[in-house]
């Protein structure tokens, strides 16, 4: 079996450009948590994921920046996190290094292997121009695996 014979081709991508705010509506209206940034062309530019966005979000604690003189930086809230971040674009969290991808013709047991291997919970799906063209995830191998077993 191949990546083709059971990835998700209705994929819901964002733009490096789009803001924080724009993402996160994204994510709660479609119930994902994660997905490939891509560019005007639909080439794959990087991934954000659901703890790309807790990680920027994260309120900082209290932090001395100079023993010498003992200065402090004021510990955030959320509120203000919240109110100083949302209009950041995607680009400033998203993975753009060492992105993990596959092609659609490869084989079902490498895909496994993959996600295992780097604990990541989905990887895009692309073509040989390097335009995304489906996702594949945890979940949709499990149940591939689930369903070759009830058919066994």
């Amino acid at each position: 079996m191949q990546v083709r014979d059971f990835m998700i081709t209705d994929v819901i991508t964002v733009k490096a450009t789009a803001t924080i705010k724009e993402l996160l509506s994204i994510m709660v209206d479609n119930r994902i948590g994660g997905l490939p940034v891509v560019d005007d062309q639909g080439n794959l530019v990087g991934m954000v994921s659901d703890g790309d966005i807790l990680r920027f979000l994260a309120p900082k604690p209290l932090q001395l920046i100079n023993l010498y003189n003992a200065m402090y930086v004021e510990a955030e809230t959320i509120e203000d996190v919240l109110e100083h971040n949302l209009d950041a674009p995607v680009k400033k969290i998203m993975t753009k290094r060492f992105i993990l991808k596959v092609s659609p013709d490869e084989e079902f047991e490498k895909t496994i292997r993959l996600l295992s291997q780097h604990h990541y919970k989905k990887l895009p799906v692309v073509n040989e121009a390097g335009r995304v063209i489906g996702v594949i995830s945890r979940g949709d191998l499990i149940f591939n695996i689930s369903q070759k077993m009830i058919s066994l």
